[in-house]
C-alpha cells in the first residue's frame, strides 16, 4: 500500500484525474499492450511497470479506493503548494535578511571609513597645529621672561629712591635754623607726596636731605616749591632723578594741582623707565643693564654718604 501512495497512478496511465472509469480501463489496455513483459524482453523494468499499471487499474476502478487516493493526491498537492508558498516566503525572508545584513555591513564600513577619516583629520590638525602651538608657547615664554625682567628692573629702580638736597640761608649760631624745623619742612614737602625720610644736618644749619617714595613727587618739589617767602628753599637732586623732565608748559599745568596732590598712582611713568619696559634684544643685554644699574645705585649711595659726612664734619 505504501508503494501506491508514492505513485502517481493517473500519470502512469497517462490520463487526467477527472476521467471516467471507462477511460481508465481503455488507457490501461492501451498501455498494457505496450508495457507487457513478453513484448519487452530486453527491458528489465517492464515487469515493474506492468505491475504498477495493474495497481493503478485496481485502485482507480474501485470507487472508494479511488476517492481515498484522490483525497491523498489532493492533500499532497496542497502540501506541495504550501511548501512552495513557504519556500517563496522563506526566500523572500532570506533575501530581506541578506539585504539587511548587506546594508548593515555597508553602514559599518561607512562608519569605519568616517572614523578613519576623522582620525586622519585630527592627526593632520595635530601636526599642523603643533607648529602654531610651539610658536605660541615660545611667544608666551618670551613674554613671561620680559615680564620677569621688567619686574627685576622695577625692583632695582625702586631701590634707587629719589633724594633731594635742601638748602636755605641760615646764619651761624641761628637757633631757629633760618625759620625751618623738621616739622615745617615735613609740612611743606608732604603736600607733594609721601616722604619716606627727612634728615636735617645736626652740625650745619640750612641743610637737609629728603627722600620721596615717588620720583614724580620729588620732581614737583624741585619745579614748584619755594619755601618761606622770607627765606626760599633750593633743591638739588642726589639720586633717582628722571633722565628727562617735563617741559615748562607741562610744569605750568602741574603747578596748579601739585600742592594739594597726593602721591600719584603707581602707573605714572617717567622717562627713566622708558628704556627698561621695552622689548629687550637679548637676555645678555638685559642682564648687563640690570648689573650696571645696581652698580650705579651702589655708587650713588656711597657718594651720598660721603657728602653727608663732609657737611657734618
Amino acid at each position: 500500500m505504501s508503494e501506491i501512495t508514492n505513485l502517481d497512478l493517473y500519470d502512469i496511465l497517462e490520463v487526467s484525474p477527472d476521467v471516467s472509469e471507462k477511460q481508465i480501463i481503455k488507457a490501461y489496455r492501451k498501455k498494457a499492450l505496450k508495457c507487457h513483459p513478453d513484448k519487452n524482453p530486453d527491458n528489465p523494468k517492464a515487469a515493474e511497470l506492468f505491475h504498477q499499471l495493474s495497481k493503478a487499474l485496481e485502485v482507480l476502478t474501485d470507487a472508494a479506493a479511488r476517492a481515498a487516493y484522490d483525497r491523498l493526491l489532493k492533500a499532497k498537492e496542497a502540501a506541495k503548494l504550501r511548501n512552495k508558498l513557504l519556500d517563496s516566503k522563506r526566500k523572500k525572508f532570506k533575501d530581506e535578511l541578506e539585504s539587511r545584513e548587506k546594508s548593515a555591513c555597508e553602514q559599518r564600513e561607512t562608519n569605519v571609513a568616517a572614523q578613519r577619516s576623522l582620525e586622519e583629520e585630527i592627526e593632520r590638525l595635530r601636526k599642523e597645529g603643533s607648529h602654531l602651538l610651539e610658536q605660541e608657547q615660545e611667544l608666551l615664554k618670551e613674554q613671561l621672561h620680559n615680564q620677569e625682567l621688567e619686574k627685576q628692573e622695577e625692583d632695582v629702580v625702586s631701590e634707587v629712591s629719589p633724594k633731594l638736597k635742601i638748602k636755605w640761608k641760615c646764619k651761624k649760631g641761628d637757633l631757629n635754623n633760618g625759620g625751618y624745623t623738621e616739622d615745617i619742612i615735613s609740612e611743606i614737602l608732604n603736600k607733594y607726596g609721601e616722604v619716606t625720610a627727612l634728615i636735617l644736618s645736626a652740625k650745619k644749619g640750612g641743610s637737609a636731605i629728603v627722600e620721596f617714595k615717588s620720583a614724580f613727587s620729588a620732581q614737583c618739589v624741585v619745579d614748584e616749591e619755594k619755601g618761606l617767602p622770607n627765606n626760599p628753599l633750593s633743591f638739588t637732586w642726589l639720586s633717582g632723578k628722571p633722565t628727562n623732565t617735563p617741559s615748562s608748559g607741562q610744569n605750568s599745568n602741574q603747578n596748579t594741582q601739585s600742592p594739594n596732590r597726593h602721591e600719584q598712582p603707581s602707573t605714572t611713568s617717567f622717562p627713566i623707565y622708558s628704556n627698561m619696559t621695552g622689548t629687550t634684544e637679548s637676555e645678555d643685554k638685559d642682564f648687563e643693564s640690570i648689573v650696571l644699574m645696581r652698580m650705579r645705585q651702589a655708587e650713588e649711595r656711597k657718594h651720598l654718604i660721603d657728602q653727608m659726612k663732609e657737611e657734618d664734619g
